[in-house]
């Protein structure tokens, strides 16, 4: 029987999501992870105090790995749609709301659901 709260359950969720991500996107070392970890944690606290933003944690989890891997690594996850000019990072949308998609704002389209990169990548 699980007993996991909705909020430990909506945790791991966004953690699994953003992982899956990660691995289809090939970064998911160590310290990758441990960003992941580290975002949850701050999450939880989020939306300790904002419980109606449950629904919003895996955007808000993988808008916090990308923020963190672009202070240490470098864009991520770079769009796979464009195939000219400078290589640009996929973004989040909607930043705050429920049922996040990784988007190329510059071609103005929906590349996959957060967790649903491996088909995007050939994974």
């Amino acid at each position: 029987m699980d007993h996991a709260t909705p909020l430990e359950q909506a945790l791991h969720a966004a953690r699994a999501l953003v992982l899956a991500d990660l691995v289809a996107g090939e970064v998911a070392e160590a310290d990758v992870v441990s960003l992941v970890e580290d975002s949850v944690a701050h999450r939880r606290w989020w939306v300790e105090q904002w419980p109606e933003g449950v629904g919003y944690l895996a955007g808000l989890v993988a808008q916090d790995v990308q923020d963190a891997l672009l202070s240490k690594y470098g864009r991520w996850p770079l769009c796979p749609v464009c195939s000219h000019g400078d290589p640009h990072a996929l973004d989040v949308e909607p930043e705050l709301g429920p049922d996040p998609y990784w988007v190329c704002g510059k071609a103005g389209v929906k590349v996959a659901a957060v967790g649903s990169l491996g088909p995007v990548f050939g994974r």
